[in-house]
């Protein structure tokens, strides 16, 4: 299981969170959000899920992964 934390631009809301972690769990990662840190904690099995995947999925949804 690989973890990584991504900070995430323009997450503001309760709607970004379920927006960011249902977008995850559609490509098999699981995504915890932390609005006041402006991140996002992903675990995802390598060679299932690649890092580029996850953040494609998250900017899918209009966030920028820095």
């Amino acid at each position: 299981m690989q973890n990584e934390t991504l900070t995430v631009k323009g997450m503001s809301c309760g709607h970004c969170v379920r927006a960011i972690e249902g977008a995850l769990e559609e490509i098999g990662a699981n995504g915890k959000v932390d609005l006041a840190s402006g991140t996002v904690a992903v675990s995802y099995e390598e060679g299932k899920v690649s890092l580029a995947k996850v953040k494609e999925a998250i900017e899918e949804q209009g966030y920028d992964v820095v």
